[in-house]
């Protein structure tokens, strides 16, 4: 009896010191918090999805309220969270919303397919071992999802053509399938943007070459540019390249490219593009 009393003596005895030791530590040991950081931390949606550019949602609250990061800059939390930080930080923001387009048309029925893969079912490292996948064009969706798996959101599907299909509903805009993307080919555009964007990526200046590869590639004829009126279309390495600024998405470069790489990316967010 008495060494049972004596172990919840010495137990209590014990609890009590750690106990003060802990009360002493946290005060001598305290870190003041910025009141305004917690503030922006509550606004933000806490994917931690990394599209901000910074190591999750505390390291963006706190870059944000040091003015190292702009108001609008969480992608995920879409216009409502960065008028939200904007309020916190007493700014006005005009945020901007992203959506993810796939600069590639190579799917099972367009892409010519050199063989089978017997590796990891990733693009990165098909990539690595300089394979590509199963597709003849080096520069085409190599198709094993490595953007599927980087999409926190659920917004990236790979569908029965073989290329990844975005669901422009859920997507946010982060960029995390850009990063994860070895061959470059989703870019993360504003989505009330409009005009032409081409949807292929490939650079072979040989245009024969590239119909055998892929029905829907850009053959490097240029019409797209000597039909555009405002000037606004310029070929680099043999790929479309679009000035915003002058384009009027008239639509003349998309009627008249022969193997319809160029779309208006408008009727990509309206999920009316053809083909």
């Amino acid at each position: 009896m008495n060494t049972v009393l004596l172990t919840l003596i010495v137990s209590f005895a014990l609890a009590f010191v750690l106990g003060v030791l802990l009360g002493f530590f946290k005060k001598v040991f305290f870190v003041p918090t910025d009141p305004t950081v917690e503030k922006i931390r509550e606004c933000l949606p806490g994917a931690n999805c990394g599209g901000c550019g910074y190591p999750g949602c505390d390291g963006f609250a706190s870059a944000c309220a040091a003015g190292k990061a702009p108001a609008d800059g969480c992608s995920a939390g879409g216009v409502e969270v960065a008028k939200k930080v904007g309020e916190v930080l007493g700014v006005k923001v005009s945020p901007v919303k992203y959506v993810a387009v796939l600069a590639c048309r190579g799917s099972k029925e367009h892409a010519q397919m050199k063989g089978f893969y017997n590796g990891v079912n990733s693009c990165a490292a098909a990539k690595t071992l300089g394979i590509n996948g199963t597709k003849m064009c080096a520069w085409g969706c190599i198709g094993f999802g490595d953007c599927v798996e980087a999409c926190s959101f659920d917004a990236i599907k790979i569908g029965e053509d073989g290329l990844p299909h975005v669901d422009l509903s859920l997507c946010t805009g982060c960029g995390a399938c850009v990063r994860a993307c070895p061959q470059h080919l989703i870019q993360k555009v504003p989505e009330e943007r409009k005009g032409s964007i081409p949807l292929c990526s490939n650079r072979n200046p040989n245009k024969a070459v590239i119909l055998k590869q892929c029905k829907a590639g850009c053959i490097k004829c240029g019409k797209c540019e000597r039909s555009c009126k405002e000037g606004a279309i310029k070929l680099d390495k043999g790929i479309p390249l679009i000035d915003y600024t002058k384009c009027t998405s008239c639509g003349d470069c998309v009627t008249g490219c022969p193997t319809k790489v160029l779309v208006l990316q408008e009727d990509i967010v309206a999920g009316t593009q053809v083909g």
